[in-house]
């Protein structure tokens, strides 16, 4: 199946193109450059593929949590493309993908969001025993402590583009009606700064 996966959750943005059972991945680490980067990054790896946007079946993208910037860059991008080419879009929640990707039985993914905060969860064999949580660093550290069997998965060593793929594929992801996602936004745990203002 081919298919487009964007990884803008975190500094790293990461993109990946499916063609049929090959995998073309690249990674750019430049802060959060994301909208200056992004479309030549989708472009060079649609080429590598020899695919064209046309032969898309799917566009991925991170649902979040993460950074709220990178996040609606990547759902920008991805809904714009599937609305330009009609193909389906689908979001995937970040800490649920990384928990996919990394196949131990005790996962506990972990994205540093800065100012001393995190957003992690806790996976046994795939299934979800928490919801995503928002914690100081104390608090994190309260919690690995508490789950001292979880392999502890930290983004920001590299993006999960590949990983969005795999994951769309192995949940057979555009089996199904995917239409609704259009009109969703991505997945915030906490308030943004600027809400955090006005309501203060």
């Amino acid at each position: 199946m081919n298919l487009l996966a964007i990884d803008s959750s975190s500094s790293i943005l990461s993109v990946a193109v499916c063609r049929e059972d090959k995998i073309f991945y690249t990674q750019a680490e430049e802060g959060m450059k994301h909208s200056e980067i992004a479309m030549s990054m989708i472009d060079a790896q649609m080429k590598q593929a020899s695919i064209a946007p046309d032969d898309l079946k799917g566009v991925l993208c991170m649902a979040g949590p993460g950074s709220f910037t990178g996040l609606r860059i990547g759902y920008s991008i991805a809904k714009g493309l599937a609305l330009a080419v009609s193909i389906p879009f689908a979001p995937i929640p970040t800490l649920k993908c990384m928990a996919h990707s990394n196949g131990a039985s005790l996962t506990m993914p972990v994205i540093e969001t800065g100012k001393n905060i995190y957003f992690y969860s806790l996976f046994k064999d795939g299934q979800r025993l928490i919801p995503d949580t928002e914690a100081n660093a104390a608090e994190l550290a309260a919690a690995i402590e508490e789950n001292r069997d979880a392999i502890v998965l930290r983004a920001g060593n590299s993006g999960y583009a590949k990983e969005l793929i795999d994951y769309a594929i192995m949940n057979m992801v555009f089996e199904r009606d995917n239409s609704g996602y259009l009109y969703m936004g991505p997945e915030y745990i906490r308030k943004t700064d600027a809400e955090l203002s006005i309501s203060s």
